[in-house]
């Protein structure tokens, strides 16, 4: 059997430093996919009327899908504790449905002048849009808080901010805040509803509070 000797190898500087950025990369992809600390709270009801929302008025663009149809436009929603009006518009700025809520319950409006009247608005706009807006606790949930109604279980991150509610069957999801320092950088600024097959996404694009 012939054995052959090799002699000393001379590698470049070249190779020393791809050995170099291929262990500085792994180090980066360890790193990167570390997880991130979530903490969940039950938080449970309390007595009717013992939390509001302030008043506001915000203009954003909305989107809703199911299995059946989908809806995408733009949305302006103001609110009081007395009384909500929103508008629902197309891509280009019609209005498709105006939803008026007061004390002697909601109305729907459509962009036919028909007129629809419901005890709440849930079920109007399921009945009238074929898709069921939870005014109720959506309300609470574009501020990123629960509603104090129903109990609920919400997640923050690692700073504190809510990154996730679990409320009346539904999930809300907070993937963008604004980062203003009034505001601190948790008011919420696209959020998504999911239930069964209907998903709903909001994004805020301004937002005007007394």
């Amino acid at each position: 059997m012939k054995i052959i000797a090799l002699g000393s190898i001379n590698l470049s500087p070249a190779y020393g430093l791809l050995c170099c950025l291929f262990f500085l990369l792994a180090g980066c992809a360890t790193l990167t996919d570390k997880p991130v600390a979530v903490s969940t709270a039950i938080i449970e009801p309390v007595a009717t009327g013992a939390a509001t929302v302030a008043n506001f008025e915000l203009a954003g663009r909305v989107s809703v899908k199911d299995s059946k149809q989908s809806f995408s436009g733009g949305v302006r929603w103001q609110h009081t504790n007395a009384s909500d009006e929103i508008l629902l518009l197309s891509p280009l700025g019609q209005t498709v449905a105006q939803i008026q809520r007061d004390a002697e319950g909601v109305q729907l409006t459509t962009s036919e002048q028909k007129v629809y009247r419901a005890a709440d608005v849930e079920s109007l706009t399921g009945q009238v849009l074929g898709w069921r807006l939870p005014l109720t606790g959506l309300q609470y949930w574009v501020s990123g808080v629960n509603s104090p109604a129903t109990s609920a279980a919400v997640d923050k991150d690692g700073a504190g901010r809510v990154v996730a509610i679990r409320q009346d069957g539904w999930e809300i999801t907070y993937s963008s805040f604004f980062s203003t320092e009034q505001e601190q950088a948790t008011r919420p600024r696209v959020l998504s509803l999911q239930r069964g097959e209907l998903e709903i996404r909001l994004v805020i694009d301004s937002r005007e509070a007394d």
